[in-house]
C-alpha cells in the first residue's frame, strides 16, 4: 500500500525517481526497491517524502506501518487471529506504556 502511494504521489508531482533518491540522499536502485515494494523506507524516509510530496504524513505513515505489521504476521498461518487479538487488546497494550 505504501508504496503504490509514494509512486502516485511521485507520478503527481512529475518527478523521476532518481530526482526523490537523490533528494533522500540514498542510492537510487534502494528508492526503486522501496518504491515496488521489495524493500521497507525507514521512519525518517517516509517523514521526508511527505515533506517532499506534500502528503498528509499521518496517512504515510499508517500506510508504511500497515505495511510493517503485514510483514511480520503475513508468515503466520493464523495472521487474522493474532491481528484480531491485538485489535481487541490495543487498548490494554496502550496502558501498560
Amino acid at each position: 500500500m505504501f508504496a503504490e502511494k509514494i509512486r502516485q504521489l511521485r507520478v503527481d508531482k512529475q518527478l523521476l525517481q532518481r530526482q526523490v533518491s537523490a533528494i533522500l540522499e540514498m542510492d537510487n536502485a534502494l528508492y526503486c526497491k522501496i518504491e515496488r515494494g521489495d524493500r521497507i523506507a525507514k521512519r525518517e524516509q517516509v517523514i521526508k517524502l511527505a515533506e517532499l510530496f506534500d502528503a498528509d504524513q499521518e496517512e504515510l505513515l499508517k500506510l508504511w506501518l500497515a505495511d510493517k505489521v503485514y510483514e511480520i504476521v503475513s508468515e503466520v498461518d493464523n495472521a487474522n487471529e493474532v491481528l484480531n487479538i491485538v485489535a481487541e487488546s490495543i487498548v490494554e497494550y496502550q496502558k501498560a506504556k
